[in-house]
């Protein structure tokens, strides 16, 4: 098994590919409950970032998770922004990201994989592949993002090994390559067989902090296999020559292509397979790979530096009432106090005190390289999207925003608090929470979202962090396309008719909102000099 970092300390690389190297970039994903940010805490365990891992749904008085730290979040034990942390194993340099798993905060996830070299999956052995994972899947795929899979839950009773395997390849069309293999599930799960290891380990099913016991075993004929397993034994032997008969063998250009996923089992609440994965990772996981740009494709190991701002946070840090802006970086070396280039504005940008993460935690950072992710504090210049270079101007692609489904008009409750207010949906409509859409005409305020839950949040932000009140009433609307035309009558036209339902948005674009399908379609044929697009990039149009 390749062995990344000792391939970073090899002395033919200059110093940056030897930082690259060694760099391990990845976003944790899965669908709600699988138990994802379970096993963040988990990798975090291992990794030394942490000392006790909390459990996502805990008591009122247990510790909460470091990734979830968002008071929305210990409240309802799940993930609603996506959370950046730091450490080192196996002398790599880690960056996790835990990605919200819920439906309705799918922007900011699909925001965060652009920000990534490769994908931790997490899938739950009762339930299987549910709708969540297809969808994130499917995303990794168009991207090429390698996936590595941890078939999570089997100290609980649940569905085979075999058919799981066969779901994910049915369902995800990804081929499975089993690296390690349950002994036993549910009642009778005695711990893993790592595969590309040749190791079985054994764990103590109630004491989360022990991890293990473990013993070579080179042949599966060893009769150590028969003294610890007991009647075990003879069925890993007969599951495990089925297994080397029915899937591939581990390659790392298949791996790297994204047609194979490399997958794992265990339990991430009671440590089963955690380490093996976070190992298996450290050994075959990318280094930071080239980024597309709107102008070349750019390679880490390019001596100038540039990077993407992928995600924007007000209020990080409640008492500071800052805003971070989270920076991956592509190119180059990144260095405190050294003077940028702000690509959209054309301005020169300074990071005083660039940030390292551990979730809500931070350190400050002198330099960091390709692969890293580091925070930038922010006055509200740098929007999600943005480049910073040392003077090239390059526009990195893949960070649109999608067409909003649900529509609702807010309603002002304290007049006198609309400095407040007007401040507090600017800047959380920036980080992503929502899009916000002004109608040309008449001037309300409508915020466009893919999820109900999305409304609570930020209604929830509003009053905690602004001390702003506000409803949200009912607008009549199902979707958003943007708009464009390169006949200017003809955008005359439309709006003569159409005016009262087209708004902007928080780049003044021209947005039309409306009712169904029907409308959008009706619109579409009476108007063929009109492009209506799905994305903001408007690279998407939208089909009648």
């Amino acid at each position: 098994m390749p062995n990344r970092a000792t391939e970073a300390a090899t002395t033919d690389k200059t110093p940056l590919q030897q930082e690259i190297d060694k760099r391990l970039t990845f976003a944790i994903i899965s669908h709600p409950d699988a138990g994802k940010t379970t096993i963040t805490e988990k990798l975090l365990l291992f990794g030394g970032a942490i000392h006790i891992a909390g459990a996502v749904k805990s008591k009122k008085n247990a510790r909460q998770t470091v990734s979830d730290f968002m008071q929305m979040e210990k409240e309802r034990g799940i993930s609603i922004s996506t959370s950046v942390m730091g450490f080192d194993y196996r002398d790599r340099t880690v960056n996790l990201l835990d990605t919200p798993g819920h439906a309705d905060f799918s922007e900011d996830t699909y925001r965060t994989l652009t920000a990534v070299d490769s994908v931790l999956m997490v899938i739950d052995s009762v339930k299987g592949v549910e709708e969540r994972t297809r969808k994130l899947c499917e995303i990794c795929k168009m991207r090429k993002t390698p996936i590595i899979t941890f078939l999570n839950k089997f100290d609980r009773e649940g569905k085979e090994p075999i058919e799981l395997l066969d779901e994910v390849e049915a369902e995800l069309n990804i081929r499975a390559c089993p690296m390690s293999w349950p002994v036993g599930q549910g009642a009778s799960f005695k711990g893993v067989y790592s595969i590309y290891e040749k190791r079985l380990i054994l764990f103590k099913p109630h004491d989360i902090q022990n991890v293990e016991s473990s013993v070579a075993i080179e042949n599966m004929d060893d009769p150590l296999l028969d003294e610890k397993l007991g009647s075990l034994a003879d069925r890993l032997r007969e599951e495990l020559e089925l297994v080397q008969g029915v899937y591939p063998e581990f390659s790392m250009e298949e791996y790297l292509a994204g047609t194979i996923t490399p997958t794992f089992f265990g339990s991430a609440l009671n440590n089963f397979g955690v380490r093996e994965l976070l190992d298996a990772f450290v050994d075959i996981a990318p280094a930071p790979r080239a980024q597309e740009s709107r102008e070349r494709l750019v390679a880490p190991d390019e001596e100038k530096f540039s990077g993407l701002i992928f995600k924007i946070h007000a209020n990080l840090d409640p008492n500071h009432r800052d805003r971070i802006a989270f920076m991956r970086i592509c190119s180059g070396m990144f260095e405190r106090n050294k003077l940028y280039h702000h690509v959209r504005t054309g301005k020169t940008f300074r990071a005083a005190n660039p940030t390292a993460f551990m979730a809500s935690e931070r350190s400050i950072v002198d330099t960091a390289y390709p692969g890293d992710i580091i925070g930038l504090h922010d006055t509200g210049t740098l929007k999600i999207g943005d480049t910073i270079s040392e003077g090239e101007n390059i526009e990195y692609t893949g960070i649109p925003s999608f067409a909003p489904q649900i529509f609702r008009q807010v309603i002002n409750l304290e007049p006198m608090r609309s400095k407040q207010l007007n401040k507090g949906l600017e800047q959380l409509t920036e980080e992503g929470v929502a899009q916000l859409f002004i109608k040309e005409y008449s001037g309300d305020k409508l915020l466009g979202v893919v999820g109900m839950l999305q409304f609570e949040v930020i209604q929830h932000r509003l009053k905690e962090e602004y001390k702003a009140s506000v409803r949200f009433e009912q607008a009549d609307y199902g979707g958003a396309a943007w708009i464009e035309a390169e006949d200017s009558r003809a955008m005359e036209q439309f709006m003569r008719f159409h005016g009262n339902h087209v708004a902007l948005d928080k780049d003044e674009e021209r947005v039309f909102l409306y009712r169904n399908r029907w409308a959008v379609s009706r619109a579409m044929e009476e108007n063929p000099k009109i492009r209506f697009y799905f994305t903001s990039d408007k690279k998407d149009l939208l089909v009648p």
